[in-house]
């Protein structure tokens, strides 16, 4: 390590002290082979959410490696992939947004995996003209901001939700449902849109109530719920309050079916819940099973080679990955701007978990629902949500 000891008497040796570490990172960055082009994941990598942006981003991963074996995606550049850590956290996720614009590296943000910092976040990458490509975020809203560096390819709530009520109704019989949802942008929105369908199919809604993310003890909640009995009890949230909330409610002999969204599409929900509580409920998501999609195959073979066991969100992540690594070389590799332009002038992708082509708003038209249920301690694909 060089050190210096220069004494400081004025302007000139100031400047010098605060240019010379600039200086030997760019002679760093000279030596270091070839220039570099990143791609970003940005999701919740730690807490307890962490795996799903873990799968998203092994996803990412997985696509970034094979491309590179194919040989350079831009000649002369060496394409990587960075990963933060928005802890689930909108405020987080605009200071992760920020990092990644600041770095010129970056052309290309897959992220976020929540839609309360996906929205946030998005202000910020459309001020910088970099793409933001989300694999996850399913919160209508978003694209409605009119931001045109907002792309994803998931289903959107208003889809997701009007279906999962349609299913309830008609598939499993459902008359009365008491909705709970855990305030975020995701969770009440989902539940918001699941209730407007239910209504219009004359299903009884006996009341519709907030928690919040973090809290453990809902038997308040519950024990209000007890005496009304429905037939479903819906939440509008993510695994670990949907895992605390069925546990006290079986605790409290409430015996209501239990659905949610995507946002309990996961075998971790049946892990946190406990097989035989988890046991009959069900989980809308945006997509089925990937390891049923002939077309997912390779994918899920090199996934579970590379990481393990694939989840559920790690197709979508890797299609969003090797979009973006598409629009990059389209672009070839310029910079911000003609990766945007190169990301609206892709007609349609073939992905492992579909065909994905891009509305004016950056919605993915492949608007497919499908359906999970707990059974014997996993997660069983039912069928689509019609």
């Amino acid at each position: 390590m060089l050190k210096f000891f220069l004494p400081v008497k004025n302007l000139s040796r100031l400047i010098l002290l605060a240019v010379l570490p600039l200086l030997f990172s760019a002679c760093a960055q000279q030596g270091s082979g070839s220039p570099v082009i990143r791609i970003a994941c940005a999701g919740p990598l730690t807490g307890d959410q962490a795996q799903l942006g873990i799968d998203t981003c092994q996803g990412v991963r997985l696509a970034v490696e094979q491309a590179n074996q194919k040989g350079e995606v831009i000649p002369g550049h060496k394409l990587e992939m960075v990963s933060l850590d928005d802890q689930h956290n909108p405020a987080q996720a605009v200071n992760v947004a920020k990092k990644l614009v600041s770095d010129r590296d970056v052309l290309a943000v897959m992220g976020h995996f929540n839609s309360s910092c996906t929205k946030p976040a998005s202000a910020i990458y459309y001020e910088a003209r970099l793409v933001q490509l989300s694999a996850a975020s399913t919160n209508p809203e978003i694209s409605k901001q009119g931001f045109d560096t907002f792309f994803r390819v998931a289903a959107t709530d208003d889809v997701q939700g009007s279906k999962a009520a349609n299913y309830a109704v008609k598939t499993l019989g459902v008359k009365t449902v008491f909705l709970i949802d855990d305030k975020t942008t995701y969770g009440k929105g989902l539940a918001d849109e699941f209730e407007k369908a239910a209504r219009k199919l004359r299903l009884t809604i006996q009341d519709h109530q907030g928690i919040t993310q973090g809290d453990k003890d809902f038997t308040p909640l519950l024990t209000k719920i007890k005496p009304l009995a429905p037939d479903l009890i819906y939440f509008g949230g993510i695994y670990p309050e949907g895992a605390l909330l069925i546990r006290q409610a079986r605790s409290l002999d409430i015996q209501s079916r239990f659905m949610g969204g995507d946002g309990l599409a996961t075998p971790i929900f049946i892990q946190l819940a406990s097989p035989e509580i988890a046991e009959g409920t069900y989980a809308t998501m945006v997509g089925g099973d990937m390891k049923k999609v002939p077309s997912a195959a390779q994918f899920v073979k090199a996934y579970e080679a590379r990481f393990g066991e694939v989840g559920q969100w790690a197709a979508y992540g890797y299609d969003a990955a090797n979009i973006l690594i598409a629009a990059i070389q389209k672009a070839g590799g310029k910079d911000r701007v003609a990766v945007l332009k190169a990301m609206r002038e892709i007609p349609r992708f073939e992905g492992v978990t579909g065909e994905v082509v891009f509305d004016k708003k950056g919605d993915n038209k492949n608007q497919f629902i499908g359906v999970f249920k707990a059974e014997s301690g996993k997660l069983v694909y039912v069928g689509p949500a019609e």
